[in-house]
């Protein structure tokens, strides 16, 4: 699978992937939990290696690809999608390569695998414009 999140960060986040990786080191993690995080100006970050076992979606790391764009929180902190124009490109171009390499992936947002994640990404993936 390749599970789509977000990073619960207001719109406009100065967040990348190196604030991530400090953040899960923090928890006790091994680095960064996301194979790949995509920050607002729509750069593909590259985090955990694809071999390697994610830390970003319980019951699911070991079977799939955590992709985490930043962003997810309007300015006041209700959940919604906040991707950038840059982000959706970059998005669906990442996307678009991952199913290259797994043709047979299914793409999913984390609220399909986790209820307790009703808002991540902020999207519904299954009908997004992400991997076509």
């Amino acid at each position: 699978m390749i599970v789509v999140h977000c990073s619960a960060n207001r719109a406009g986040s100065a967040v990348r992937l190196a604030d991530i990786d400090r953040y899960h080191r923090s928890l006790g993690w091994k680095g960064c939990g996301y194979h790949y995080v995509i920050p607002v100006d729509g750069a593909i970050e590259v985090g955990r290696p694809e071999a390697q076992v994610g830390a970003h979606c319980r019951n699911h790391n070991a079977h799939s690809i955590g992709v985490c764009y930043v962003g997810g929180l309007a300015a006041d902190g209700t959940p919604m999608d906040t991707r950038t124009p840059a982000q959706r490109v970059a998005l669906k171009r990442l996307i678009s390569e991952l199913r290259e390499r797994y043709p047979k992936a299914l793409v999913v947002g984390h609220s399909d695998l986790d209820p307790r994640k009703p808002f991540c990404p902020g999207f519904n993936v299954v009908f997004a414009d992400v991997s076509d």
